[in-house]
């Protein structure tokens, strides 16, 4: 089994923003594999189903983006599900907008919301796939760019990418989280 993590703000105050791309991509998975992530508990909204015959649990942690760790493990402890098989999906501003970084392990690299997970769980050691949202304009506070929204070019750019972390979730819950890597980490051609 599987639990599958967007991270995200809730509340329609941020819906849209850079930092929901997490949510947005759960949403598109979802969909995709008709599971309904509506139950509310472990200060989560989530739904269980199965991608390419595999149990999953995709999940929105609804604690804010700073506190994402706090849901991550009640779910992880609830399931008896291994830090190694919790896949987790989020925005990168020091990637391109649209390119994906997936990775097996590794440090916070600076964002909160994985910052809380590594805590939370005890290890760095749990695969997540990096959204990029792009770099934030010199002279723009940190937080106003992450919350803010995408341009029009931006936002396709955002669906495709969504698109491509669908399928390299596939990819990661048939244990092929090097083939995701080979296929989806490659810098995209302007």
């Amino acid at each position: 089994m599987h639990l599958i993590v967007g991270l995200g703000n809730p509340t329609k105050q941020y819906e849209g923003t850079r930092h929901n791309v997490g949510f947005e991509t759960i949403d598109r998975i979802a969909a995709e594999n008709q599971i309904r992530v509506e139950e509310k508990k472990h200060k989560a909204l989530y739904g269980s189903g199965y991608i390419e015959g595999e149990k999953v649990i995709l999940a929105k942690p609804q604690t804010f983006m700073n506190l994402s760790g706090e849901s991550v493990r009640e779910l992880s402890d609830y399931y008896k599900i291994p830090a190694e098989n919790i896949i987790v999906i989020y925005d990168d501003i020091s990637l391109d907008v649209g390119q994906l970084r997936i990775r097996e392990k590794g440090s916070a690299g600076g964002h909160n919301g994985i910052k809380n997970i590594i805590l939370h769980l005890g290890t760095e050691v749990f695969p997540r796939i990096k959204v990029g949202v792009g770099e934030k304009p010199k002279g723009w506070d940190l937080a106003d760019y992450v919350l803010g929204r995408y341009s029009a070019e931006d936002r396709k750019i955002i669906d495709e990418a969504q698109k491509e972390a669908a399928e390299a979730v596939k990819m990661m819950v048939m244990d092929d989280v090097r083939g995701a890597m080979n296929r989806y980490n490659t810098k995209k051609k302007a």
